[in-house]
Order: C-alpha cells, then structure tokens, then sequence
C-alpha cells in the first residue's frame, strides 16, 4: 500500500512538472518541483486562460481541460486558495473568474444572425463534446473549494458564469446530449453543495432575513451575465432566452420585485416575439411577473 502510494504520489508529481512545463512556466519536466518553487497559483491559472482562449484545434483543447480537472482534483487546496492581502485576493479572484470565463468559453453555442433568425441542428453538433470536459472541470473547481470551506470571497465570484453555462447545457435542446446534460446537472448540483444552497431556488434568492444559516442569493449576479445577451439588439443566443425563463421563474415575491426593471423588458420583448413559443414563453414569465410582484409595485 505505501509502495503503490509513494508511486501514484511521484506519478502527480509529474504529471504537474509537465503540465508547468508545456505552460512555460518550468525548465524540465521529468524533475517534480519542490513546494517552495511552485509558480503562484494566479501566475499558472492566467497562463492556463491565454493556453485556453488561443487559437486551439478540438482535441488539443479538450487535453487541456481535462488536465486542468485534474489539477483541481489533485493539487493541494492550500496552494490553489490562497492569497496574501486585499490586493492578493483581488488578484486570486480575477484569475479564478478569468479561467471559468475562459472555460465557459470552449463550449460557447454559435450566435444566430440576428434576433429572429434559428439554427438547425448540424450548427450544435460539436457543442455536447465540447460542454462534457467543461462540466468536469469546473464541477472538479467546485468539488475542492467546497471541501476546502470556500475561502473568503471566492465562490460568488464565479457562481453566476457557472449557472448560467450549467443552466444552458442541462436543457433538453439541439446544442445538449443526453451525456451533456447529465455532466450540466452533475455542476449544478456541485455548484448548490459548494455554496449551501438547498435547490435552485434558494440559490437565486437566498435564504429569509434572520434564518439560520442565511445565504445571499445569486439573482442579481445571474441578470448581470444576461443582460447583455437580452436586449433587443443583441439577443441572438437561443438558449439564453431559456435560461432567463429559467431564472425568472423560480423566484417569487418577495424576491422578484427588486429586480423587476430587469425581468420586465426581456419578458415583453418575448412575448411580441413573431415564434410562437417564443411569445409563449414570454406570456407565462409576465405571467410570473404578475402573481409575484407586490401590488404597490
């Protein structure tokens, strides 16, 4: 047993020394490096974002997702979660929230041409493949700073982006697998434990004023990801329409009414939609809007 240990320890140790050394960010990669000579961790996690958002085939991208899931499955959670400082932590956090968006970036769907355009199937063949190895990687994220007590600050930061990819790719739609989706609601469900929420819901809105164990909830963070996808002029995502249904129809009053001049324009622009289930779907979130909003409002 120490044996098969003591070689699946040096085995990782390896496997790190290479992956620093493809990173530029080491000289040999047969040598495992000593603790105090690791790189800071916002130094690999940047150079992990430019390795990710550069001009990169299929394959190779998926190598490094898949290396990047391991890194958080094995690395040590002090060396990945720790900061020195105001500006140490301001630094930790960009570089997590850089390389979730860069992430979150290899499985992006392609955009229609305008607004009341649609795409056919073939345009989301590659999606699934390419959304499965980043469901693992940032569920293995969560995974670890969930069980590492997520230190100060760093959850909420990219709790939002999560949501919404996890919300986008657990759909039963064109651009999903029935294997995508299972990974999507694996993250979401790694995304709830990680942050304490009891469900959906309780993520969005958070818990009651003066309830044990009270969490913030996400709703506004979540609105800020899509507004600039919900407008008039630039709504040319066909999932995002799914995921603000989504997220406006799980809260209800007292939650809703804060957020109503954001929740209401996107609703009417589906409801004149000229698809059918487009202004469908917008009935029913003015619907929504309607029983949950407080009559002063």
């Amino acid at each position: 047993m120490f044996i098969r240990d003591s070689l699946l320890g040096r085995l990782a140790d390896m496997e790190f020394s290479s992956l620093l050394h493809d990173l530029h960010l080491s000289s040999c990669p047969e040598k495992p490096l000593p603790s105090p000579s690791l790189p800071p961790i916002t130094e690999l996690l940047s150079r992990l974002k430019e390795n990710l958002i550069g001009p990169s085939s299929h394959s190779k991208a998926s190598a490094l997702i898949g290396r990047v899931e391991w890194l958080f499955q094995t690395a040590d959670p002090h060396w990945l979660f720790s900061a020195d400082g105001d500006k140490g932590w301001a630094e930790l956090h960009a570089a997590y929230l850089g390389l979730v968006r860069a992430l979150i970036g290899c499985a992006a769907l392609p955009a229609c041409e305008d607004d009341c355009g649609s795409l056919n199937a073939a345009a989301y063949q590659s999606v699934p493949s390419r959304a499965q190895p980043v469901c693992s990687a940032l569920t293995a994220l969560l995974r670890t700073l969930g069980n590492a007590g997520c230190p100060t600050g760093l959850l909420p930061v990219m709790a939002a982006h999560v949501c919404v990819f996890a919300v986008t790719h657990f759909q039963d739609q064109a651009w999903t697998s029935s294997c995508s989706r299972a990974a999507a609601r694996s993250l979401q469900e790694a995304l709830l434990r990680a942050g304490r929420w009891r469900d959906s819901s309780h993520l969005l809105m958070g818990g009651r004023e003066g309830e044990e164990g009270e969490r913030r909830g996400l709703l506004g963070e979540i609105l800020d990801c899509l507004r600039p996808q919900i407008t008039k002029d630039s709504w040319r995502s066909e999932a995002v329409k799914l995921v603000f249904a989504w997220t406006l129809l799980q809260v209800t009053r007292p939650s809703l009414s804060p957020h109503l001049s954001h929740l209401l324009p996107p609703s009417l622009l589906l409801s004149d939609h000229y698809k059918p289930e487009n202004c469908i779907l917008g009935v029913r979130c003015l619907h929504h809007i309607v029983l949950n909003t407080v009559s002063t409002r």
